[in-house]
């Protein structure tokens, strides 16, 4: 092809296929996506003489099909499956088999699962998986497609020892007004200290915290409130372990950048109220913690020795005391609990009551060493990758069956969520977030407790979910290209 014509490609991240085969999808995006706009900036204007074009593509905000029309050779010279949980394999792999049944010289697929899991059953059929962090991957993939051929893999060395990306490019308008509020996904750090067991965290980025340049968040940030964009997530895992936290936040305080944002933090956050402080002046809205369990054994098992139950109150209130709203994310269904041990959980976080709750099934996620220890001991009774998205029981638990698990799912969104609480939310302190901000919190409230009385998890990606197409729509194409109808549960890397 002549070096004049642009070498186009395509990045999307994969949607899931629900428990009725149709693929999710929704009208208005809950929460962006960070993998898919980190990896679109990092495509350079030419390479090697050649122009490059680049389309990103949140499949869980489309709403037709007329996006896949891009997986053709006069649209895509290279198609990347972005930042594929072990959830998303199976729709990632039929969108690959469909671009190539199309003509589509080149698809890569890389994220979570290719770099905690052993994907070799799918090797060799034309479709190249990435197991490395995409700064380590990337270049060499775009480098090979330019040149003609893509290895079978890539991989190697699992993450880089510093983080130096280009400054993110925000989302297009049109993409923007997918989502509920205009928001943007950043990862200024990447890495956990910690090592809980049913974490897939440590695998994917590793226990070294490593930090992107301030000034590159700095200017990213700048980039996307004049791009549009009303709302951040910053979604490192422990923004309060990350080195230059405080240099960031009193960056964007002297640059009056004011634009609200939401932070990950780990419980032991309540002992910095100076850092608590800062997230307020700086624009923090919320931060969101996961405290799974109020059991201090419990915690032990799962090496989440971090957390301590009874600072759980003290979180909420120094962080109310502030203005920033918490949301407390929680795992039902440990080993060691029953049913009145996950009602006993529902009625302490009442009490406390934070901001926002969110709930999921423990689900030994693929690649995590909780995962090898289930499979070892033939606990796990799925066999459909799709249900491992921490919504559906996968495994055999000792006290209680797995139907009886997912009500108890949705009972504790309907209860937690309830009229009177919802209602001292709105007459209740004053909030350090913009009224729209605000408004979406109390709006989910609602939300949640339609999508629990349906049958829909929550956070599934969006508000108003729309069935076009369905994994029956994929079979023969997926048997075809990749000689097999349904992946085998993987060994861990």
């Amino acid at each position: 092809m002549s070096g004049d014509t642009p070498f186009r490609v395509v990045l999307v991240k994969p949607s899931k296929y629900g428990r009725d085969g149709f693929v999710e999808r929704f009208r208005r995006g809950f929460m962006p996506n960070s993998s898919l706009h980190h990896l679109r900036s990092m495509v350079p204007a030419r390479l090697g003489g050649r122009a490059l074009t680049v389309s990103a593509i949140d499949e869980y905000t489309q709403t037709d099909l007329r996006y896949l029309e891009r997986l053709r050779p006069e649209s895509c010279d290279l198609l990347a499956l972005v930042g594929v949980q072990s959830h998303q394999m199976h729709r990632a792999l039929d969108l690959s088999a469909l671009a190539r049944a199309n003509g589509v010289p080149h698809c890569v697929i890389g994220g979570p699962h290719c770099m905690t899991c052993d994907t070799a059953e799918v090797h060799g059929r034309g479709v190249s998986f990435a197991l490395a962090e995409a700064e380590l991957a990337w270049p060499q993939v775009l480098a090979d497609a330019l040149a003609g051929e893509l290895r079978p893999v890539y991989g190697g060395q699992r993450w880089q020892e510093d983080l130096r990306p280009p400054v993110q490019l925000p989302p297009a308008p049109d993409e923007l007004r997918r989502y509920l509020i205009p928001m943007l996904g950043l990862y200024p750090a990447r890495g956990c200290p910690f090592d809980c067991s049913f974490c897939s965290v440590v695998k994917i980025a590793g226990k070294k915290v490593r930090s992107q340049p301030v000034e590159t968040t700095l200017r990213s940030l700048f980039a996307a409130r004049a791009a549009g964009v009303r709302l951040v997530m910053f979604t490192s895992d422990n923004f309060n372990k990350y080195a230059e936290a405080r240099p960031l936040l009193e960056a964007m305080i002297e640059a009056g950048l004011r634009l609200p944002f939401f932070v990950q933090c780990d419980v032991q956050l309540v002992r910095d109220e100076a850092l608590v402080a800062l997230l307020a002046r700086a624009g923090c809205a919320q931060v969101f913690v996961g405290v799974e369990s109020f059991s201090r054994s419990v915690l032990k098992s799962v090496r989440k020795h971090q957390n301590h139950p009874s600072r759980y109150a003290d979180l909420i209130r120094l962080c109310h005391a502030y203005g920033v709203t918490t949301h407390f994310s929680n795992i039902l269904g440990f080993p060691e609990q029953d049913e009145a041990d996950i009602l006993d959980h529902l009625r302490r976080l009442q009490e406390m009551r934070p901001f926002m709750a969110s709930f999921y099934v423990l689900t030994p996620i693929p690649g995590t060493d909780q995962y090898d220890a289930f499979l070892a001991d033939g606990l796990i009774e799925e066999r459909n990758l799709d249900r491992f998205d921490a919504t559906c029981s996968v495994w055999r638990h000792p006290h209680l069956a797995g139907p009886r698990l997912e009500h108890l799912l949705a009972h504790a969104y309907r209860e937690f969520y309830s009229v009177p609480d919802v209602l001292a939310k709105i007459f209740g302190p004053r909030w350090n977030a913009p009224w729209y901000v605000h408004a979406l919190g109390l709006g989910y409230a609602g939300f949640a407790r339609l999508a629990a009385r349906r049958g829909l998890h929550p956070m599934a990606g969006g508000f108003w979910r729309v069935a076009l197409d369905s994994d029956r729509d994929y079979r023969l194409l997926r048997r075809a290209v990749f000689g097999m109808d349904r992946l085998s549960l993987p060994d861990s890397l």
